[in-house]
């Protein structure tokens, strides 16, 4: 096998098609990923890969047409076949030749990535994942164009035959929805030869060992058949030919079954053991928190998706398959509303867009829009005058297991917000945290009510800017005698607000007057007013401790009067730094300078006090003193950590066994920073100058052979 390996490896660098077919090979990854990684700073060497399949379509055929045909033409083929080497390493040999000249242009992609790393961060798994997709599915290819080439003795039938039938692989997933948007025994059988579905998975970033399976045996059954092909032309010349010729056709029909029996196993096999997540964000995994709750599910639910299964979102298909493999009592099932378009009618009167789910159970169902699981962020742009969007955050998980809770929880807990004191208005992407939670919310208007409704799970008082009436405040007070809940976020106001103070004074805690001026530029964002909090770790701060930031603009001191007091408990999870002072003289913003009459040391930003009441039961008041703490404006400047503290804020007043709030995996893609000029200096290396260079030794070998 050796010796044919290095006969056909010399073979195809002194005829130029080597040398031609890495050039080229090496052009167009070069072209693609100077494009799309260089110059657009994309850093995902998968977009220029995925873009250059299309390529082996011409290019394969051409380097394999002549490996087995021109052997054949020329007759040489009778030599190999009665030489003392066995047709399989025959096989081996030529294959293993093609497959080296092939792995040149890879080991130089493998380069790339470190490329890239100079520039910016670099998804490095996922890259070089990429780049074992591009390899198998190129060995696939060649095994195809060796099997083709060893069954006809014209080059150009071979390569022709091969292009169609690469071709047909490469489109084989649209053929089978042309035939069946929901598939059946036809499409079954042709979905064998879809070669890109494999590697699309692949290059989504996920170690898929069906994928890596499918290519492996597709190869070996490529390889095998030429043996086969090769093995019954060889016994031809012997008397032996019927007999020999049947034994073939034999050992083709188990090698079939064989590679039939492997898929069809590796398809109940779990996706849990069979894909392996390598995206930096973890996209593909279950957190440790869904995997509890969907183990535990003891009712049947049903997750309807509404699309065609060939049509699917490969991430979200993944989450649900996971979440299928965990539990009995999931079952996913996709629709197809080319076929039943009228199907989500019966769950909601609202239209819906495609990959959109409806979560079913005996109790209750949600409808989860396709819109929410991906987040996604616009930016005006002020030379074109137009807004731009981007994917920032992939949320399937997080929406499936609130729409599971919803669906399964036996009653829905309640928050009411106050209004009718100036307070500020939760915008949509608060509101859609607080529905996320599985907790209903009301905004309310106290002097309508004799007391605080009893199914209040939490009472919200958001920046009011004038006092409660003494008969509200008493209202609230009486609530929290009963173990109740409130969130008060306070706002700066020029009134006395003595019922308000005397709120906060019944769970002993009071507001400095003045506004906080931070003084450690480590704990301010761009002025001494715009507030980065010192946090501690709590339920409040769950997921954000020792890793984002908190901002909170404008913000009041909060004390604690006695930390001492019997029967509290009083816990301050955001606070100044020790550097930190109140500014009483609110008339002179524009002064971040320490004067007499203005306090100085450390104050609560976020403070949580609990009280034990006589009959076992607690109240609990969470206070932030930064009006404009739960908004989209100071939200945006944390990427979204203040709404997390707002969610876990919520979250602990609800009456959940088990939290089901999760947070939306991080999407946004880091761009590479790459100058113009090192984009055009890499580019010119890697597409012109390499591929110029293979073309020129290949040419240089090909006119000095002539010439002999």
């Amino acid at each position: 096998m050796f010796a044919i390996y290095k006969r056909e490896l010399k073979s195809y660098f002194r005829s130029f098609i080597g040398l031609l077919f890495i050039a080229v090979t090496l052009f167009f990854v070069s072209l693609y990923f100077t494009v799309n990684n260089l110059l657009y700073g994309y850093p995902h060497i998968s977009y220029a890969l995925g873009s250059v399949i299309f390529v082996f379509l011409i290019s394969i055929p051409i380097l394999s047409m002549r490996i087995m045909a021109e052997e054949r033409r020329s007759k040489t083929d009778q030599l190999i076949l009665t030489a003392p080497v066995s047709v399989g390493g025959i096989i081996m040999g030529k294959f293993l030749a093609l497959l080296t000249i092939f792995a040149i242009p890879v080991a130089v992609t493998c380069v790339y990535p470190v490329i890239m790393s100079q520039f910016g961060s670099v998804p490095m798994g996922e890259s070089y994942l990429a780049i074992l997709a591009f390899f198998l599915y190129g060995m696939t290819a060649i095994a195809i164009g060796v099997l083709i080439s060893s069954l006809t003795e014209s080059q150009v039938i071979a390569a022709v035959i091969s292009f169609i039938v690469l071709f047909l692989s490469y489109m084989m997933s649209s053929i089978c929805n042309v035939i069946s948007s929901t598939g059946n025994w036809l499409t079954k059988i042709l979905g064998c030869l879809d070669m890109y579905t494999p590697f699309a998975e692949l290059l989504n970033g996920t170690l898929n060992i069906k994928s890596v399976a499918y290519f492996c045996m597709m190869t070996g059954l490529a390889l095998f058949l030429s043996v086969q092909a090769i093995q019954k032309r060889r016994y031809s010349m012997s008397v032996k030919n019927l007999s020999l010729g049947a034994y073939s056709t034999g050992m083709i029909a188990v090698a079939v079954a064989i590679v039939a029996v492997i898929n069809l196993v590796l398809g109940e096999l779990p996706a849990s053991w069979t894909s392996i997540d390598v995206t930096s964000q973890k996209l593909y995994s279950l957190t440790d928190q869904t995997k509890e709750y969907v183990k535990n599910m003891q009712e049947d639910v049903t997750i309807y998706v509404i699309v065609s299964e060939s049509s699917k979102d490969n991430t979200l298909a993944q989450t649900l398959q996971r979440m299928d493999d965990l539990s009995d009592h999931i079952s996913v099932e996709y629709v197809d509303p080319n076929v039943n378009p009228r199907f989500h009618t019966q769950y909601t009167d609202s239209n819906i867009s495609i990959n959109s789910m409806i979560v079913v159970s005996d109790k209750r169902n949600k409808v989860i829009d396709y819109n929410n699981v991906y987040e996604t962020s616009y930016d005006y742009d002020n030379y074109t005058g137009s807004y731009s969007s981007s994917t920032t955050g992939y949320d399937g998980e997080g929406q499936i297991m609130s729409a599971l809770d919803f669906v399964l929880s036996d009653d829905m807990p309640k928050m009411y917000m106050t209004s009718g004191h100036g307070e500020h208005t939760l915008s949509s992407t608060f509101t859609s945290a607080v529905s996320k939670e599985n907790v209903d919310y009301e905004t309310i208007n106290l002097m309508d009510y004799d007391t605080v409704p009893e199914d209040a799970a939490c009472l919200f008082i958001n920046g009011a800017v004038k006092d409660f009436s003494s008969d509200d405040k008493d209202k609230v007070i009486d609530y929290l005698d009963k173990g109740g809940n409130v969130i008060l976020v306070t706002a700066y106001t020029d009134e006395a607000t003595p019922n308000l103070d005397e709120l906060m004074g019944y769970m002993g805690l009071s507001l400095e007057k003045g506004m906080v001026v931070e003084q450690d530029k480590n704990n301010y964002y761009g002025t001494p007013y715009l507030l980065l909090p010192t946090q501690t770790s709590s339920t409040y701060t769950s997921g954000l401790y020792g890793k984002y930031y908190i901002f909170a603009p404008y913000a009041q001191g909060i004390v604690v009067d006695n930390e001492e007091a019997e029967g509290f408990t009083y816990k301050t999870f955001l606070s100044t730094s020790d550097k930190a002072f109140v500014k009483s003289d609110m008339n002179n913003l524009n002064d971040y300078k320490l004067k007499e009459g203005d306090r100085e040391g450390t104050f609560g930003l976020g403070v949580s006090a609990v009280k034990e009441l006589e009959d076992g039961s607690q109240a609990t008041m969470v206070v932030y003193s930064s009006e404009q703490m739960f908004t989209d404006e100071a939200n945006s400047i944390v990427s979204g950590a203040n709404l997390v503290l707002f969610t876990n804020t919520v979250s602990g007043f609800v009456d959940h066994e088990v939290t089901v709030s999760i947070p939306a995996k991080e999407y946004e893609v880091s761009y590479l920073t790459v100058s113009q000029s090192k984009a055009v200096l890499i580019g010119m290396l890697t597409t012109i100058i390499i591929p110029l260079g293979c073309l020129a030794a290949g040419f240089i070998i090909w006119f000095r052979r002539r010439k002999r």
